[in-house]
């Protein structure tokens, strides 16, 4: 039995992973029509933030307004108006290892932590330096559901997208931790996807320019299995980073097809997505 059933209209996407240097160039592969290359993830500069910020900010935070700026030039929006919804699985590891360090030193007087450090520790960095760069006092949220940080985004940004009426920014990433935490925490390497939803166009009003996704929201066990990438090199990718869930959908979207996709939310529901090509 499905718990409630949303629809959006996808305005906008932004990517970069691992051979995946972005939206436009990774499509390609999502169809189909090119093989998939592994190679490190390459996470461009934000320009939007001055040289000092840029300094401070670490991949974690570059990575999230990378595909953030890349969705709202796909959507053709102006990202001072847009909500937010930011999620990640885990934060900024590089940030949480170099705190820890800190921390643990045998020395008292070493263990002072740097504001910046302390800043770019809490889990909505990613979002205020998106917000101030862009000059934005709209509403964000930032969010944690593990290994379903991308569903439970979507969720979160599906609900809030029919309550204000209006379009909104999500963005999904991920960074890996160094080690040790590696060993406890296995993210091969960096990965952010980002969506700008808006609402359904009323009855009356020019259709949508892009893929809606209808959205019902289901207990687990009243659903079918978790949608698998059709490349097994990125279905690999898919289970190792939470942020690469998002990879069926982006497949679905890239191939301006009717489909399906099933993607975990947070336990014990599951999203079933009906991508309705535009």
């Amino acid at each position: 039995m499905a718990v409630a059933t949303l629809s959006v209209v996808v305005q906008g996407v932004g990517l970069v992973g691992p051979g995946l240097v972005s939206w436009s160039a990774a499509q390609a592969v999502l169809q189909g029509h090119a093989a998939y290359a592994p190679a490190a993830s390459v996470v461009p500069p934000s320009q939007r933030l001055p040289a000092a910020e840029r300094r401070r900010a670490g991949t974690a935070i570059k990575t999230a307004m990378s595909v953030a700026d890349a969705a709202c030039a796909d959507a053709g929006v102006d990202p001072q108006t847009l909500g937010s919804v930011f999620t990640s699985s885990s934060g900024d590891g590089a940030n949480c290892h170099t705190l820890c360090e800190t921390l643990a030193s045998p020395n008292p007087a070493d263990r002072l932590v740097s504001p910046t450090r302390f800043t770019n520790s809490v889990h909505n960095a990613p979002a205020g330096y998106w917000h101030i760069a862009v000059g934005s006092r709209a509403a964000s949220t930032s969010l944690c559901a593990f290994d379903a940080s991308f569903g439970a985004g979507l969720i979160a940004a599906l609900t809030q997208v029919h309550a204000a009426s209006a379009p909104l920014l999500l963005v999904a990433s991920d960074t890996p931790y160094p080690e040790p935490l590696h060993t406890l925490r296995r993210l091969p390497d960096t990965l952010g996807v980002a969506l700008v939803l808006a609402p359904v166009p009323a009855p009356g009003l020019p259709p949508a320019t892009g893929a809606t996704l209808r959205v019902v929201l289901c207990p687990a066990d009243q659903a079918p299995p978790e949608t698998p990438c059709r490349e097994a090199a990125l279905e690999t990718l898919r289970q190792q980073i939470p942020a690469a869930r998002a990879l069926p959908l982006l497949e679905a979207l890239a191939r301006g097809e009717a489909a399906t996709v099933v993607i975990a939310a947070a336990a014990p529901l599951v999203l079933v997505i009906e991508v309705v090509p535009a």
